[in-house]
């Protein structure tokens, strides 16, 4: 099977008509994203970086699969990508009509971090949920959704969600 065949059989053209309006939570963000990075230590110090995101329809358009890339592909990817904080990965989130929710896996290679969460509409917001492999709690967000950007926050929490600690916050602009 050569890659294009692959990426035919995985992508789709749009949702999957039996669940195409649960499908728009995920949906609108179809394309490709621009970031402004920005991650914080536990110590309170940032690091500032580029990145880019993107999303499509998968599997029969029953999923939405993303590619997330920090910094963006290029110069700056080059030497030890784990030792620089590099990521490469991708998110599968597919509509599970039986908890009315979406299951999502996160997986990145770069740095072995593999995430099950649970995401919902909350208010205007997107919430998923999750664990870390160390028990950490975990809740990404995406806010702040207009047709051409939205924030998402990474937060952790060792402590049953109270606090919630930022950990990296990236803001995101439509380029395609």
């Amino acid at each position: 099977m050569t890659a294009s065949a692959f990426l035919d059989a995985l992508g789709a053209e749009g949702p999957a008509a039996d669940r195409a309006g649960k499908m728009d939570l995920y949906g609108r963000f179809v394309g490709s994203w621009e970031l402004d990075v920005m991650q914080i230590a536990q110590d309170g110090s940032q690091r500032r970086r580029k990145g880019e995101w993107h999303f499509g329809w998968a599997l029969e358009g029953r999923a939405v699969q993303d590619v997330w890339i920090v910094p963006p592909r290029g110069e700056l990817r080059r030497g030890d990508a784990a030792a620089n904080v590099n990521s490469y990965g991708t998110t599968l989130r597919v509509y599970d009509p039986r908890i009315d929710a979406w299951q999502i896996q996160w997986t990145d290679p770069v740095t072995q971090n593999f995430l099950h969460m649970i995401g919902r509409k909350q208010g205007d917001d997107i919430v998923q949920l999750g664990t870390g492999p160390d028990g950490t709690l975990i809740r990404w967000r995406f806010c702040e959704i207009t047709p051409d950007s939205f924030r998402w926050r990474g937060e952790i929490s060792a402590d049953q969600a109270a606090p919630w600690r930022l950990n990296v916050e990236f803001v995101a602009r439509r380029v395609g």
